[in-house]
């Protein structure tokens, strides 16, 4: 009599383990597909060039104002609480290296990476749900002569993954700006200072490994909504599941590279 229970307490944790290693392969099938069709030339036709570009205006340039206005309170914000701690424990001199490494080497990516998820990994993984239950990348098959991936997924994810780059690229130059004029003021005798402190943060190991993180960042957010939906049932009553589940993958995906990031530069 207790060994249904108990074989029903077993399968629950096996269950869930046989679905994660299904969609693990499914987003890498998906994601290396994805990967070398972007890597295509042949991939950019006028469509994919046109659909990709209005991604990027969405994800990207609709909300750039509102962007820089924030990544400029939250350097000033930060900017003024590192330098007030600095100089609590005298270390003063040591406050923009402190700034720059939390704030444009931590911060400002994974906020971009969750910004840009939140803004368009939801609205992508709701319409790409739709369009499989309606059988819209069907349609697009047909009409394109090519595989759904390049006439409808791909260019969603090339104008997500190019948003995160961009809005990363901008905030980081936001916050350095900030930081000159949080220490120095609009004066240009601290150029010279600046430069030799920014320089010795991004050293070119760093800088590689900035550039690894966000490029995953960007691939993670362009992939995994998109990925999600596609392994949803094929059902209407499933569309309004599909993005939550691609968020909380994606989350969990950005916190690992975050994790691995902070392990290699720091321990």
């Amino acid at each position: 009599m207790q060994a249904a229970p108990f074989r029903r307490g077993i399968a629950g944790p096996g269950a869930t383990l046989r679905a994660g290693a299904a969609y693990a392969r499914r987003w890498l099938h998906f994601g290396a597909e994805a990967l070398a069709a972007a890597l295509s030339p042949s991939t950019y036709t006028a469509p994919v060039r046109a659909v990709a570009a209005r991604q990027v205006c969405s994800s990207a340039w609709e909300i750039l104002p509102g962007f820089v206005v924030v990544c400029a309170l939250l350097s000033y914000v930060v900017m003024r609480i590192v330098s007030s701690t600095a100089r609590d424990y005298g270390l003063s001199g040591y406050a923009l290296d402190l700034f720059v490494r939390l704030l444009v080497l931590e911060l400002i990516p994974l906020f971009v990476a969750l910004f840009v998820a939140l803004r368009s990994g939801t609205a992508i993984g709701t319409e790409v749900a739709l369009m499989r239950v309606r059988g819209e990348l069907d349609e697009a098959h047909r009409r394109e002569g090519t595989g759904p991936l390049r006439a409808e997924l791909l260019p969603r994810g090339i104008g997500t993954a190019a948003a995160v780059v961009a809005l990363t690229a901008i905030g980081s130059l936001v916050a350095l700006v900030m930081a000159y004029v949080g220490i120095y003021g609009l004066s240009r005798w601290g150029h010279g200072a600046y430069a030799r402190a920014i320089g010795q943060v991004f050293e070119p190991m760093v800088m590689v490994g900035l550039g690894l993180k966000v490029a995953l960042f960007a691939v993670a957010v362009g992939v995994i909504p998109v990925a999600a939906s596609l392994g949803a049932p094929r059902e209407l009553r499933s569309v309004s599941e599909a993005a939550p589940r691609g968020l909380v993958r994606l989350f969990v995906t950005l916190a690992l590279v975050e994790a691995a990031s902070l392990a290699l530069r720091y321990i």
